[in-house]
């Protein structure tokens, strides 16, 4: 059965962090892996997790299968969390949520469900977009295309070249957008960018999906829904995937959701019988635990509150730490511009370092980002951004 088969390249972010585990190096710095991290290198828990925690613990009664759609509670909670209690699309009852393993999961049961709505259909994703997604839909058998989105010089957006693009596609086209927090890049459409986007969407007819990973780090949890509103009130349909592992620090419990908004509710209801057709052969059944933890959340006042309050600290960290890595490099004489820094969103943002450039830094000075020097700015604290900008120093000066 094996005997052909060659041993593969370990994925980068995997073998960085067995790389960055084995460096004996005391300065080293992880700046590759995409959690969240506080001013001691820690991802902690959240105070409301915890508690909810304690709550589901002392009130569970059962570790029976949940059924296919997954906690019911949590369904309802996350999707009126991102579309808003008074959606229209919600009232005329054109929305299903299906809760999923991970936002990865979410993304894995949405290439499913295009490959049996629609074989033909290709999918358009933003140049740059996440790795993952570059393996999850060819992998699905979904056929896959760029649009223009990240300017490499200016490190902004562009705009313009990807509204022409998106004025080229039509009905059985899919395109990517990420809600927020661009991964890898840093970037997304201001609100006025969104709105002439969903007007593409609507006039060209081709279904939107969304990927909603960061949902509350970037402007704010309200803020941060705004293009999956616009696209749910002037689609016919769409579909978004959404994950809890960032905004609740729930990386390992896999907390995610596929949603789907149909052209009516009969067809919402037909999609989502194919939705758990499609989970039924791949997982069967969805993990209970996380999912029921944020159900907790999402319907105590005094939680939800507090979740509120704690994403604000992890949002406000990060783009405090965006303000002052610009303005040290600013200040240690290099050269080179990295203004954009502060200007950008999420936890991520290309240096625009060469690959040459990157080895070194992890050759010479134990610091580990990905091939593309993209890196999460939520890795640096008071201990290691001088030494991180020494380095830099050095590597762009010879």
């Amino acid at each position: 059965m094996f005997e052909h088969l060659d041993a593969l390249p370990p994925d980068p972010i995997l073998g960085l962090i067995a790389a960055y585990a084995a460096d004996p190096n005391p300065k080293k710095i992880d700046l590759g892996i995409g959690v969240y991290r506080d001013e001691f290198g820690a991802t902690p828990m959240l105070d409301c997790v915890v508690e909810a925690e304690k709550i589901l613990l002392d009130t569970q009664t059962t570790k029976t299968y949940l059924g296919p759609p997954g906690v019911a509670g949590f369904n309802q909670a996350i999707t009126e969390l991102i579309l808003g209690k008074d959606s229209n699309a919600l009232r005329q009852g054109r929305v299903r949520t299906v809760q999923t393993p991970g936002g990865t999961g979410a993304l894995r049961v949405a290439a499913d469900l295009i490959k049996v709505a629609k074989p033909e259909s290709e999918l358009w994703a933003s140049d740059p977009t996440w790795a993952n997604h570059l393996a999850l839909f060819p992998g699905a058998g979904v056929s896959m295309h760029s649009y223009p989105y990240f300017d490499a010089e200016s490190s902004s957006l562009r705009f313009d070249d990807m509204v022409d693009a998106l004025q080229q596609r039509g009905p059985g086209d899919v395109v990517l957008f990420h809600a927020c927090c661009h991964n890898p890049c840093g970037i997304s459409p201001n609100p006025e960018q969104w709105q002439i986007i969903a007007d593409i969407a609507c006039v060209q007819g081709f279904t939107p999906m969304v990927d909603m990973a960061y949902m509350g780090l970037e402007r704010g949890v309200e803020e941060d829904c705004l293009a999956l509103r616009l696209f749910s009130e002037q689609c016919p349909e769409l579909i978004f995937a959404s994950s809890c592992s960032k905004n609740f620090a729930m990386y390992r419990e896999r907390v995610g959701a596929i949603t789907i908004v149909a052209q009516d509710e009969e067809k919402a209801a037909a999609v989502e019988s194919v939705i758990h057709n499609v989970t039924r052969k791949n997982y069967s059944m969805p993990p209970a635990h996380g999912p029921a933890v944020v159900d907790i959340i999402l319907h105590s006042d005094d939680l939800r509150a507090q979740w509120i309050s704690e994403l604000g600290v992890m949002r406000d960290r990060i783009n405090g730490l965006r303000k002052e890595l610009s303005e040290k490099i600013a200040a240690s004489g290099i050269q080179r511009d990295f203004s954009f820094i502060a200007r950008q969103s999420g936890m991520f943002s290309f240096m625009g370092l060469t690959v040459e450039q990157v080895h070194r830094l992890r050759d010479e000075f134990a610091i580990y980002t990905v091939n593309s020097s993209r890196v999460n700015v939520a890795s640096f604290n008071d201990n290691n951004m001088d030494y991180f900008i020494e380095a830099l120093a050095r590597v762009l000066d010879e």
